[in-house]
């Protein structure tokens, strides 16, 4: 029992057809991940045509009005380039062609299926947001409560997130990270996030230095040059965290193998 105290990758070599099985999978039986809260707030602050274009990427993905996500939110993106020179057709081609480097190394896809037009309407109401500053909230995992666990063999570990909410059962962000892993990741990554044949064993990624941040953009990003399909508008940002905190759960030797305890 684990008591609570308070509250690298190896290549993939998954063939495209087998990659794309959980998709078709998923579809066919109706089990598209649904849009998050927090999606639908964002959404609810834009303008129709904005929206109607929105609606049509994987933008929420990976971005918030007020908060980073994989990406940083709207409303910094607008601070930043508030009264710079040539802000929109520098913002135009990045969102066209993608790229990595002005926040941080994680790159952002490219989106050729949109037209210079399209792509012009939502950098403008993005700049705009700097004539009216929104609040950038700072995600959970960036505050500094730390829940610590003892392990069986007396190691302790310290997490920015729950796993229990009593000694035995699961939070519901666990588990539902749980579910959607043993639905879908498992068919790569292996039942329990055990690794596989197919694609690397999570819990040795985690491990050995992959953070959070690369964790959530590989995952919505894809690694096409991997045979690693991207999951972005199949998985939002909610359902990506709690996945992360599953098998990041997993990582740590908090959670054993086989359906959590709910």
């Amino acid at each position: 029992m684990i008591s609570r105290i308070s509250t690298a990758h190896r290549s993939y070599r998954l063939a495209r057809p087998i990659a794309s099985l959980a998709m078709v999978v998923a579809i066919g039986f109706g089990l598209l991940a649904g849009t998050s809260v927090a999606q639908e707030q964002s959404k609810s602050s834009m303008p129709p045509k904005v929206k109607q274009i929105m609606d049509s990427t994987d933008c929420l993905s990976c971005h918030r009005v007020d908060m980073k996500v994989v990406g940083p939110a709207f409303a910094e993106v607008a601070k930043r380039y508030a009264n710079s020179p040539g802000a929109l057709q520098k913002l135009v081609k990045k969102v066209k062609d993608g790229g990595a480097g002005n926040w941080g190394n994680l790159p952002m896809p490219a989106h050729p299926q949109l037209s210079d037009a399209q792509i012009e309407t939502l950098v403008k109401w993005i700049l705009s947001l700097s004539k009216a500053p929104v609040e950038v909230k700072k995600p959970v995992a960036a505050q500094a409560k730390r829940y610590t666990y003892k392990l069986p063999d007396g190691k302790v570990v310290s997490l920015s997130f729950p796993v229990f909410t009593t000694d035995s059962k699961v939070t519901k962000t666990i588990f539902l990270g749980w579910e959607k892993f043993n639905s879908y990741c498992f068919r790569c990554h292996g039942a329990d996030a055990s690794g596989s044949e197919y694609a690397p064993d999570l819990r040795q990624s985690l491990n050995g230095g992959m953070k959070k941040e690369e964790f959530i953009a590989t995952m919505m990003e894809g690694r096409p040059d991997k045979g690693m399909p991207k999951w972005a508008g199949f998985f939002d940002p909610d359902d990506a965290e709690q996945i992360y905190e599953y098998v990041k759960a997993r990582s740590v030797g908090i959670l054993s193998a086989g359906r959590p305890n709910d």
